[in-house]
């Protein structure tokens, strides 16, 4: 099985390769174990290059213009923003560091769409979780509370202008790249209340510190729709 030494000394010179680029966990200094493969992404002139799944590397290979539209909106590749954000580029001969770039972070008109639709999973989230728990449902708290954490998240990463991270990094990239005002000390351990049966009142202080943001950022109208359930929510009423 060719190594990833191997691997690289072998395209890195290839004319016919425009781009390289490492992401996951061998990208992201801390986060590889001795189980970490090398995740991949070759761009080449017509693709001429085999996808490769082992132990050792896991290689996606695309056209300059598959790479250039994925996982931007509208591609169907949303899911995969993220590998891009802290990803390396160790090689670029086609304007490869720009479209990373572009890709792990979110443009100001990006940042408003998503920030909008992901406050509105996690109002609906939120205020399905309180019900259940005026109504004594404890497993609909739970399943709803986990709702809620990943629009909530979601929606706070994008007020910064950010992707939001995979589950499996988010505790590194609050330690590593804090939001500012959201310290990872505070806001984990709210996430975790928020996945228990103590969801209700983590999701309203969650509420409660967001919405000054949240108005900031534009997204008054979203909140008000709610009307006077917002006070119910808010933990007010």
């Amino acid at each position: 099985m060719e190594t990833y030494e191997i691997f690289l000394a072998r395209a890195l010179p290839d004319p016919r390769v425009l781009g390289l680029v490492l992401s996951g966990s061998q990208a992201r200094e801390g986060t590889a174990t001795a189980r970490s493969d090398h995740d991949l992404y070759l761009i080449a002139a017509d693709a001429p290059f085999e996808p490769r799944r082992d132990a050792l590397v896991d290689l996606v290979v695309m056209t300059l213009d598959e790479f250039r539209a994925h996982a931007l909106p509208g591609s169907g590749t949303e899911w995969n923003r993220y590998a891009f954000t802290h990803a390396q580029v160790l090689k670029d001969a086609g304007g490869i560091a720009s479209l990373v770039a572009a890709k792990g972070t979110l443009t100001p008109d990006e940042s408003f769409a998503i920030g909008r639709e992901a406050l509105g999973v996690f109002l609906n989230s939120a205020y399905r979780c309180m019900k259940n728990a005026r109504d004594g449902n404890l497993l609909g708290v739970r399943l709803d509370g986990a709702e809620a954490v990943p629009a909530y998240l979601s929606h706070l990463f994008a007020l910064h202008g950010r992707v939001r991270p995979y589950n499996k990094y988010l505790e590194w990239e609050l330690r590593h790249h804090p939001l500012d005002g959201w310290p990872a000390a505070d806001l984990l351990p709210r996430l975790e209340s928020a996945l228990s049966g103590d969801a209700p009142t983590a999701l309203h202080e969650l509420l409660n510190d967001l919405e000054p943001h949240a108005r900031a950022a534009g997204h008054g109208p979203e909140l008000d729709s709610w009307g006077d359930d917002l006070p119910f929510m808010r933990g007010t009423s």
